[in-house]
């Protein structure tokens, strides 16, 4: 893995202290949600009609079903 320079060691230091980039950072958590989550409860329908939309609007084409042809299964 590749280890950051001495200069983005420091930036980094220096934005961990800043109070505004917490307060920042505090403001979006206030306000984030998760769309597929009704009343504490995972929403399927939501979550299914969001991938086929976004298929859609990135022209995915779905591939033909090919059953799978297992011979040897193990657990």
């Amino acid at each position: 893995m590749k280890t950051l320079s001495e200069t983005a060691q420091e930036e980094i230091r220096k934005l961990s202290r800043s109070a505004a980039l917490r307060n920042d950072m505090d403001a979006v958590r206030r306000t984030r949600h998760n769309p597929f989550m009704k009343a504490g409860v995972v929403d399927a329908d939501a979550y299914i009609a969001f991938v086929s939309e976004f298929n859609e609007f990135i022209n995915h084409e779905p591939k033909p079903f090919a059953p799978m042809q297992v011979k040897d299964m193990r657990l």
